[in-house]
């Protein structure tokens, strides 16, 4: 049988279709199938699926890694050509799986960098709620770091995904997984200003459900977050790294610190396995043991 992108696209709708992943997941399936597809067609003249051997994946493997691709970039590559030839071998499309003795690189796990209490309170202090836009960041901000969400679930939210009355979030995670989050009393009271006072200014258009939405009237991006995040960044004056989920692993850290259950952090922030969780236990820990220097008149 020929290696076709129609294949490809099968197998990216049976992911997002019948397993239901989340879409960004999807989608980096779909750019790492297609750069094998050049691959083996455009540089070996590769046509059929059984000419393709253990040897060209670890060939491809090593053509990527050649050209400067990191570890986990590598361990994605692997991860999407097991689950593409598994699910040719599922449907009888292939005889043979040529990534069955192909082992996954161990990765080195990053600490995620986060913000101090006092930096986060110089954060949420930048914006201008005399302004509707304003009043919508300070809202964003505030649920994020009061949930620990995901930027994505965040501009995700539909209005009446937030009880505000009763103090909670309900939103869907990766493989479209609904969770629970409970909300702090700020950020509910930030949440039904916005919705009294803000939201309605932004509006432009009676079918938009998004929670928060941009000057268009429509449901605020990723990217459109990130600028916005950026700019009061530099205002408040932090020089840190900042990524879109530094205000999710502080939220985590911050609750760790304070004495916060592993498995209740693994709820909320919508974590299928703890050890994903158990990442951020590792700045809990140093945190103590600064505590213990500081205090202890044996240190």
């Amino acid at each position: 049988m020929n290696f076709t992108k129609v294949l490809i696209e099968e197998f990216v709708s049976y992911l997002s279709i019948e397993r239901g992943l989340a879409e960004n997941t999807v989608q980096s399936y779909l750019h790492d199938l297609n750069s094998f597809y050049n691959y083996v067609h455009d540089k070996l003249k590769i046509i059929s699926l059984e000419d393709i051997t253990g040897d060209i994946i670890i060939g491809y493997l090593l053509y990527l890694q050649k050209s400067g691709k990191a570890t986990s970039t590598l361990a994605r590559h692997i991860a999407a050509l097991k689950s593409f030839f598994h699910y040719l071998l599922r449907e009888n499309l292939l005889a043979v799986d040529p990534t069955s003795n192909l082992e996954t690189p161990k990765l080195s796990r990053k600490l995620p960098r986060v913000l101090t209490v006092g930096e986060v309170d110089r954060l949420l202090q930048q914006p201008d709620t005399s302004t509707p836009a304003g009043l919508r960041d300070k809202c964003m901000l505030e649920v994020l770091y009061a949930t620990g969400l995901r930027v994505t679930e965040l501009i995700s939210l539909k209005i009446n995904q937030v009880n505000y009355e009763t103090g909670y979030v309900r939103c869907f995670g990766k493989g479209s997984k609904e969770r629970i989050v409970p909300l702090g009393k700020v950020a509910r009271d930030y949440l039904e200003l916005y919705l009294r006072n803000g939201r309605g200014r932004l509006a432009k258009l009676p079918s938009e459900d998004a929670l928060f939405i941009n000057h268009f009237g429509k449901k605020l991006t990723r990217q459109g977050f990130w600028k916005i995040l950026k700019k009061y960044v530099r205002k408040a004056g932090i020089k840190k790294d900042i990524t879109p989920h530094t205000l999710r692993h502080s939220f985590a850290t911050h609750l760790l610190e304070n004495g916060a259950d592993l498995r209740v952090v693994q709820e909320m922030l919508g974590h299928a396995d703890i050890t994903t969780t158990q990442i951020y236990t590792h700045l809990t820990n140093k945190h103590i043991r600064n505590v213990y220097n500081q205090t202890h008149p044996r240190a």
